[in-house]
């Protein structure tokens, strides 16, 4: 019996990551439940568990009075304390073995069940713990599986296995399984309950820490993204400004012959990205973040509300709003106004 335990514990403590000392100490909690099950009113019990020396005993124990004992449950007479110890006296404790087999199943259910309880509510810590510390960070992830009816996805990050459900996959890339990805952790749901992890590849920080990676100048602090949006799958504008006067703040995002721009993009399955020159003026800005329209003049509302009237060239109007309006709102998303655009014959 004791070997088996020992050889239990062992395989618990490898594949849940619980020390064998915690471990230890649930096992007994359980037991002393189960047996608290059995016997009642039983005050006193001793439990010892030492792996080191493959000792495992379980005993109740009871104090030894002259002639009948008034509490049975807790005291036993000095006849039949020697039965089980020759030279106890009255005073002393007496310990009665239980042996787990007599011990009974209900028991050991008991125990089980504890432990079970423990081990999830530490792998609940465990997860929260270990992805709070990711949190807003990208990640390696490996596919496991694709469900092919929903395009919900299993992938596993260290070992953990992580929900990826379809919308926040990038619109249009088909993931399968073995594929090495990155993902974005945007954080941990439900810490208090029952806590899962969300992945992104549709957040508009997931395009931030690309860069990150990818541009040296951004890791360091030279250049600095200012702001970003994004059409998952389709575009982002990101605005990004040097503090270094000897440095180009979109060269360097798109680095010697393209290599840094284009293993982005390869990332994001192609989307495209148009780097924008972030400048305090506001009135500039919207203009560059139009682009790749040409912008004529920029009228902020002086009424203090952030909105502006952009006039463009005729022939460059359907370029600033872009298809189904989408150049405009990602304009607008990255600059904070609500833009509206105007071609230049309707100034005249």
């Amino acid at each position: 019996m004791a070997t088996e335990l020992f050889e239990a514990l062992k395989g618990i403590e490898t594949d849940s990551g619980i020390s064998g000392e915690v471990l230890i100490e649930k096992i007994k909690q359980g037991i002393l439940k189960a047996v608290k099950r059995d016997y009642p009113e039983t005050e006193n019990v001793r439990i010892e568990i030492d792996p080191e020396n493959l000792k495992f005993e379980m005993c109740l124990l009871k104090l030894v009075v002259e002639g009948e004992p008034e509490d049975p449950a807790n005291e036993i007479s000095l006849d039949q304390a020697r039965t089980y110890m020759k030279k106890v006296a009255v005073g002393q404790m007496c310990e009665i073995p239980l042996s787990p087999a007599t011990f009974g199943r209900v028991a050991a259910s008991s125990a089980k069940q504890s432990i079970r309880s423990d081990i999830k509510q530490f792998e609940r810590d465990r997860l929260v713990s270990a992805y709070q510390d990711k949190e807003h960070e990208l990640v390696s992830a490996t596919v496991q599986k694709v469900e092919p009816a929903t395009g919900n996805a299993i992938i596993t990050i260290d070992s953990d296995e992580i929900y990826f459900p379809r919308n926040e996959q990038i619109p249009g890339e088909e993931l399968k399984a073995g594929d090495m990805i990155k993902v974005y952790v945007v954080g941990v749901v439900n810490p208090d309950k029952k806590p899962s992890v969300k992945v992104s590849r549709t957040h508009r920080d997931f395009v931030r820490r690309l860069f990150e990676i990818e541009v040296p100048e951004i890791y360091d602090g030279t250049v600095e993204v200012k702001a970003i949006s994004r059409e998952a799958g389709q575009r982002s504008k990101i605005a990004v400004l040097s503090h270094d006067e000897n440095v180009d703040a979109i060269g360097a995002c798109i680095g010697p012959k393209r290599a840094r721009i284009t293993a982005i993009v390869e990332e994001l399955g192609g989307e495209k990205i148009d780097l924008i020159k972030y400048s305090e003026d506001d009135a500039e800005f919207i203009a560059k973040a139009l682009a790749p329209a040409e912008v004529i003049n920029v009228t902020l509302a002086d009424d203090g509300t952030r909105s502006c009237t952009v006039v463009v060239p005729d022939n460059q109007l359907s370029l600033a709003i872009g298809n189904r309006g989408q150049n405009a709102k990602l304009a607008a998303r990255l600059t904070g106004y609500k833009i509206d655009i105007v071609p230049l014959n309707k100034e005249n």
